[in-house]
């Protein structure tokens, strides 16, 4: 594949995932007050891993503990506010005064948003996995030139 092949795509793909990774992470943290959140924070750093990998910098890995641990965060979310008497998925709002930054709010729709990163990342690997996508960064092998099999007593099959 020629992006495994061109250091320009190498280059621009390096430079440009601290930038993405970024804009991931404030969609995420922004998500739960404004647009955005765990679906479309998973979909950007999907698409970092996605580019990376073809341009052979990594490998996709982890597939099934990202999901795994995605659903665990979800439910645990979903599931908390049952304990204290709550209704599913009720939203608790948590605000802290801190010394530089001042008042943080923050609430339990950000664990869940991380929850679903998690598995949107984790599905996207598969995805990876699954169209062949760690074979991208290797050189393709010479076709054969046979076209029939032969046996030990060389009849043809």
């Amino acid at each position: 594949m020629i992006a495994t092949r061109s250091p320009i795509a190498r280059l621009g793909i390096r430079a440009a995932s601290p930038l993405a990774i970024m804009t991931g992470v404030y969609l995420l943290f922004a998500g739960h007050n404004q647009p955005g959140g765990g679906f479309s924070a998973g979909l950007v750093f999907g698409a970092v891993i996605a580019l990376r990998t073809v341009t052979g910098l990594q490998t996709p890995r982890h597939a099934n503990t990202l999901i795994s641990i995605g659903i665990i965060i979800i439910c645990t979310t979903a599931a908390a506010p049952l304990l204290v008497g709550n209704e599913l998925l009720d939203q608790q709002i948590i605000s802290t005064e801190l010394p530089l930054l001042g008042k943080v709010k923050t609430g339990s729709a950000l664990p869940f948003d991380v929850g679903v990163t998690a598995v949107v990342v984790g599905l996207i690997i598969a995805l990876l996995h699954g169209l062949g996508a760690a074979n991208l960064a290797k050189p393709a092998q010479p076709a054969s030139r046979h076209t029939s099999s032969t046996t030990d007593a060389g009849a043809e099959v």
